[in-house]
């Protein structure tokens, strides 16, 4: 089964401080066809204007992914961390019986473009946790680099979820190919560029899911900076 996520059929909504783009259901956004994709419950792709974001809120039970594309993230929560988060930085947290965090532009001129994700974790009440990975371009060039696993593997983040994420950088003849299990499924979202996606052409925030293949290759890309869910 391939299923295509044309990006014009996300939720889209504008804030003035804030675009967006849901591909599962979130906030205004519902759409009964589109919940999630097993324990991938939320991809918001955020343009958040100089100077501006979202105020201290609160979380619990999920494990939330956010991947800067450009520009920077300040983020402050009440677990004490305290950063800004760059491209090439991915940062998990992992909510569990709840934390509060605000997320904030601090550019005065540059629009932060990113996106949240948010992962289902396989219990619920764990301990709430912090970390950043960074993954610089050479590391994900022409290649499927793990930026997040149950087991921190290759330095990836740990999520407790039986989730693989991977993020790759392609161009041109450059191609990757990743093995999907029997009974696993993958979600493959373009975060900017074009490429070709066992055989179906994606552009920026296009998306496909998978369910019943064997392999997934990524091939004939123009600029793709794309992210890769292995998921039960």
């Amino acid at each position: 089964m391939i299923e295509l996520r044309p990006a014009a059929e996300r939720g889209h909504a504008d804030h003035g401080w804030l675009r967006t783009a849901h591909s599962f259901s979130f906030a205004d956004y519902y759409d009964p066809a589109h919940m999630g994709f097993g324990p991938l419950r939320v991809i918001n792709e955020d343009y958040i204007a100089p100077g501006t974001g979202f105020g201290m809120h609160a979380h619990r039970d999920m494990e939330i992914l956010t991947y800067v594309l450009s520009g920077a993230l300040a983020h402050r929560d009440s677990l004490g961390n305290g950063s800004i988060i760059e491209p090439g930085n991915v940062q998990r947290m992992s909510a569990g019986t709840g934390v509060r965090h605000s997320e904030f532009n601090p550019s005065e001129t540059e629009t932060t473009h990113l996106l949240q994700i948010w992962i289902e974790p396989d219990r619920r009440g764990i301990e709430p946790g912090y970390e950043e990975r960074r993954f610089d371009a050479a590391s994900k060039r022409g290649v499927l680099r793990l930026i997040a696993s149950p087991d921190g593997r290759d330095g990836s983040a740990t999520i407790h979820q039986d989730a693989y994420v991977y993020a790759s950088l392609l161009d041109g003849d450059e191609r990757a190919e990743h093995p999907l299990a029997p009974g696993r499924r993958a979600y493959v979202h373009v975060a900017r560029g074009a490429l070709k996606v066992n055989g179906y052409r994606l552009d920026h925030g296009d998306a496909l899911k998978l369910h019943d293949v064997d392999r997934i290759v990524m091939e004939e890309a123009a600029d793709a900076e794309v992210l890769l869910f292995d998921l039960p």
